[in-house]
């Protein structure tokens, strides 16, 4: 029975075999409370939001429709409960998304991790410069330090993409980063 679709276990259930809820139920409580939680950050809250969760599913199983997937159908009732939930609450302080390591799960999944206009340009200008001084390396360095840095090959890799011993690709690259460096201080 464990190994049953969740399509086969809901119909066994409409037919009366109340071990098969016991199953989708058991199936779906981790991945539910998770989820449950990433939305609260208490687990406390997110045992109750789950439950919640599963005695809508047990009064609406009948409605279900066959057709869809029943994944997405629980998880959208996981979510629209969670959502009542946090309505439902009142003033909820920041801190009451800390979990037991201090760390903030609302903060952490909304934080704008995107760079400032000032910092745009700043990285703007780097990348101008180091464009400017690879394109003065000579071919053969500028081709290793394209191939390691921006095509993620390993040396053995470049060695064989160019027909290069192995060493040479290597004294190479390390020739080619010194030779960088001394261009970017000098611009």
């Amino acid at each position: 029975m464990a190994n049953d679709s969740d399509q086969i276990l809901i119909k066994k259930y409409l037919q009366g075999d109340e071990k098969s809820l016991e199953v989708l139920i058991h199936r779906y409580l981790k991945p539910i409370y998770s989820f449950a939680y990433q939305y609260t950050g208490n687990s406390q809250e997110a045992e109750d939001i789950t439950q919640e969760i599963f005695v809508k599913v047990w009064r609406n199983l009948k409605k279900f429709d066959r057709d869809r997937s029943f994944k997405t159908w629980i998880f959208s009732i996981a979510k629209n409960t969670a959502i009542d939930f946090l309505k439902k609450k009142k003033a909820v302080s920041f801190s009451e998304f800390q979990n037991e390591n201090g760390e903030n799960a609302l903060l952490e999944k909304f934080a704008d991790s995107s760079l400032l206009p000032n910092e745009l340009l700043e990285q703007k200008d780097i990348i101008g410069a180091l464009a400017k001084a690879i394109n003065k390396l000579l071919p053969k360095y500028r081709k290793t330090l394209l191939l390691r840095h921006d095509d993620n090959l390993t040396f053995r890799e470049i060695a064989e993409s160019l027909g290069e011993p192995l060493n040479t690709v290597k004294s190479r690259h390390r020739r080619g980063l010194i030779l960088l460096r001394k261009l970017l201080f000098e611009a």
